[in-house]
């Protein structure tokens, strides 16, 4: 059976087509279409028109794709935006007239599980508990888990796009406004950081989204050379962080879009990311940070296969 996954974020809507027999799978497709879903109305809990408009076009672009590899089924979710959204709701009728999609909206909770299954899918876990780090435009999720459970989750309302949207940093972004995010940062991170006490992490697993275009800068810096198109992980080196958060800090706009890996619909969020990244590694006095490249579609997959989702 052939098999679509169509995950509506905040800042892009993404495509992952597999082939599943058997509790077997094969990615025959993936890909992102930038839409910037909260861009001019995320923080006022609104979905705007032209946002709308772009989802709507992106979607097009990806039913094409699901009708020409012959997908047998299509599952359809939407995160932050959506459910944040008081016209979100009416955005997935619109989404079910204009192209026969259904979207199920889902929450916090169920968003990261999804998140860790896509994780796990990746990158073998052990006994020790791992911190799951996925930054998205609307939420960010923390999921606390080993190779048996998920000890302790939790999404917070601290997207790159919604910070942007709070806060509207200078270019480049001032000495106050790190000052200021880091201290909103903080104070919301709060029960992050206790249960952190409770449950030591040994490492860090950032899941796709900023962390994947982390590896690509730092893998062309040091290595010059680009991250495997099917690499499942990446593991950054001890000062990789430093690195990044010196390097991007300083810049501006235009300048981060000449930094070679630097993906051009994420350098607008970049500098918020790496100051978001940077924080919890200081709280959490972690010092082994993975990327996987699997994330929440890779997770509603896997439950595909388990037979725990539709």
């Amino acid at each position: 059976m052939r098999v679509a996954v169509l995950d509506l974020g905040t800042n892009t809507f993404n495509l992952l087509i597999a082939e599943i027999d058997d509790k077997q799978y094969s990615i025959i497709h993936s890909s992102k279409m930038p839409v910037r879903l909260g861009e001019g109305g995320i923080t006022k809990k609104t979905i705007t028109l032209s946002a709308m408009q772009r989802g709507i076009e992106a979607l097009f672009v990806h039913k094409k794709k699901i009708e020409e590899l012959e997908v047998n089924k299509t599952v359809a979710f939407a995160t932050s935006a959506v459910r944040d959204a008081d016209n979100g709701t009416e955005y997935t009728k619109h989404i079910k007239n204009e192209t026969g999609f259904e979207i199920k909206i889902i929450d916090g909770n169920t968003e990261a599980e999804f998140i860790c299954k896509g994780v796990k899918l990746a990158i073998s876990f052990s006994h020790n508990p791992f911190l799951i780090m996925d930054i998205g435009g609307g939420s960010t999720e923390f999921i606390i888990a080993n190779q048996k459970e998920i000890l302790w989750k939790k999404s917070f309302q601290l997207g790159v796009s919604r910070l942007l949207e709070m806060f509207n940093p200078s270019d480049p972004i001032s000495k106050e406004n790190v000052l200021e995010l880091t201290a909103y940062l903080r104070a919301e991170l709060q029960p992050l950081y206790a249960v952190l006490k409770k449950y030591p992490c040994i490492q860090l697993v950032g899941s796709s989204g900023s962390f994947d275009t982390l590896a690509e800068i730092t893998s062309l810096h040091f290595f010059n050379k680009p991250l495997q198109g099917d690499a499942k992980e990446y593991l950054f080196a001890e000062n990789d962080f430093n690195f990044l958060y010196q390097l991007l800090l300083p810049t501006t706009l235009q300048q981060r879009l000449k930094i070679p890996g630097m993906l051009p619909m994420r350098a607008d969020m970049m500098v918020v990311g790496i100051i978001l990244i940077d924080e919890v590694l200081k709280q959490s006095n972690i010092q082994k940070v993975k990327m996987s490249a699997y994330s929440l579609k890779e997770g509603v997959l896997a439950s595909i296969l388990n037979n725990e989702f539709y």
